[in-house]
């Protein structure tokens, strides 16, 4: 083992949450501080709050781009789980603002004359001087609904995801076109200045996502040098550095995006948990079939050209200090588990560790052997969990429960742990509300989650919400003064 330099050693400043709504707020807002500074025909209030709103919401649009959790300075100290929360709230926001822009212009004349008002509205809608604003809310209305429906759709995932990027980029482009060539205060000064920033900056955006990243992907390529079932529909990849491909710094509980062969493009590439120690070179997916991609993985064969884009996520202990760790897997939510695990046990961790591992079926357990070895090296107990049981099963049939958990946690003071879990919605919507009622800190229940579809919500999710929708009303009161503050 090569006992190298995790990622935390050189990468740049991560915002806390609280700097990085500061600063959402101030991009988003900017625009309004701007036009007030500049002069055009009176503006009755409706339309005033109609202007404001497609200048907000524009700026907040560019700004969803950098929300994606593909950049660190935005995503690293609030993790994939709540960047990405906020990303899916604000678009609803965006969406919102960006409907309410033309009714509101056309608001006034309709409450004076309901026919005038309508041929006004049919006005904006067909002529060819605001094309571009028509296009830019149907890309956003598509990219939004499609966006909360994609479970449903029958399309594969990246086909979605293409779709995803041409109608951000169709929206961005026409919204932008639109405020510069239609707006009242965007047309001139100070505002039309900002919308050509806000145009660079995005294009900078997109070139780095792919454009350098897909470089990246090519000049370091890894290898896969094996594959290997661990249970049922259940893989472990080892990948290694090919050539001169340096080795990843991360930290235990990262991921990465990965792809492979000729796909060696950012829009293919799919999130997968370090399931590895930052002691041993290279590093291992635990990967499940769910899905197009990943319904072939076992079926690889070595030496396959991988790429790897990473590390991303905030899922790790250094993050999270704590007296002792408890540490939840549910299902496929093992691999970024098991890395913490071999992390620890890599490096002699004397805190005590406690492990739940709960799966549906007997036959998805992995790992097993080597979870119970790692009890000769740590302070370890371990609970194994299955809802059905199976002949031979010598572990716990059931969920993990309260009374489980307080079992598991018997000994250990609920206010020095922290614990780290990975696993299905529901799960760790469950496990989190009860272990706060067992007096575990909200701020250490740390979890990380590929699944939203079952709408579940934990006290900590509708703090979370409360968090983002706040920045929202911040976002209100601004226009409103930017209504109120009219010369």
């Amino acid at each position: 083992m090569t006992d190298r330099k995790t990622a935390s050693g050189g990468r740049l400043p991560r915002l806390s949450g609280r700097a990085l709504a500061l600063v959402y707020l101030v991009v988003a807002l900017l625009p309004l501080a701007l036009a007030l500074g500049r002069q055009v025909a009176p503006l009755d209030p409706w339309e005033r709050l109609g202007a404001g709103l497609g200048l907000v919401a524009l700026a907040a649009m560019a700004v969803q781009f950098v929300t994606s959790g593909r950049f660190g300075v935005v995503s690293g100290r609030l993790g994939i789980d709540r960047i990405m929360a906020f990303h899916k709230i604000a678009a609803w926001w965006v969406l919102l603002g960006l409907l309410l822009h033309p009714v509101l212009y056309v608001l006034p004349t309709w409450l004076d004359d309901p026919a005038l008002g309508a041929q006004r509205m049919m006005a904006y809608l067909t002529l060819p001087h605001y094309r571009t604003g028509v296009i830019a809310l149907a890309a956003l209305a598509l990219l939004v609904l499609s966006s909360a429906l994609r479970e449903r759709l029958p399309l594969p995932y990246e086909v979605w995801r293409a779709s995803h990027v041409i109608l951000a980029v169709t929206a961005a482009g026409t919204g932008l076109h639109h405020a510069l060539t239609t707006g009242r205060f965007s047309a001139l000064g100070a505002v039309n200045g900002w919308w050509w920033v806000v145009a660079a900056a995005l294009l900078l955006v997109m070139a780095t996502l792919y454009g350098w990243r897909f470089a990246a992907l090519h000049v370091r390529p890894w290898r896969l040098a094996s594959v290997t079932k661990l249970a049922d529909r259940t893989w472990e990849l080892d990948i290694q550095p090919r050539g001169g491909t340096p080795d990843l710094e991360y930290e235990a509980g990262q991921f990465v995006w990965m792809t492979e062969g000729a796909r060696r493009f950012p829009l293919f590439d799919h999130p997968f948990s370090i399931a590895d120690s930052p002691t041993r070179d290279g590093l291992s997916l635990i990967v499940k079939e769910a899905g197009d991609f990943t319904n072939r993985i076992g079926a690889l064969p070595p030496g396959t050209t991988i790429g790897i884009d990473g590390p991303y996520g905030e899922f790790t202990l250094s993050s999270h200090k704590a007296g002792a760790i408890l540490l939840v897997a549910g299902g496929v939510g093992l691999g970024p588990i098991m890395g913490l695990l071999r992390d620890l046990v890599a490096r002699r961790d004397p805190r005590p560790v406690r492990l739940a591992y709960a799966v549906g079926t007997v036959s998805n357990l992995a790992c097993l052997d080597e979870i119970r070895a790692a009890q000769s090296v740590l302070d370890l107990q371990v609970m194994i969990l299955s809802e059905a049981g199976a002949e031979g099963f010598e572990g716990e049939v059931g969920r993990l429960d309260r009374a489980r958990l307080d079992r598991l946690l018997s000994g250990l003071d609920p206010a020095d742990c922290v614990a780290m879990m990975c696993g299905p919605g529901p799960m760790v919507v469950a496990v989190s509300d009860t272990l706060m009622e067992i007096g575990l800190p909200v701020e250490k229940i740390v979890y990380e989650r590929f699944d939203y579809s079952s709408g579940a919500a934990s006290r900590q999710d509708r703090k979370r919400m409360a968090q983002v929708l706040s920045v929202g009303v911040g976002l209100a009161v601004g226009v409103a003064a930017f209504v109120l503050l009219a010369p």
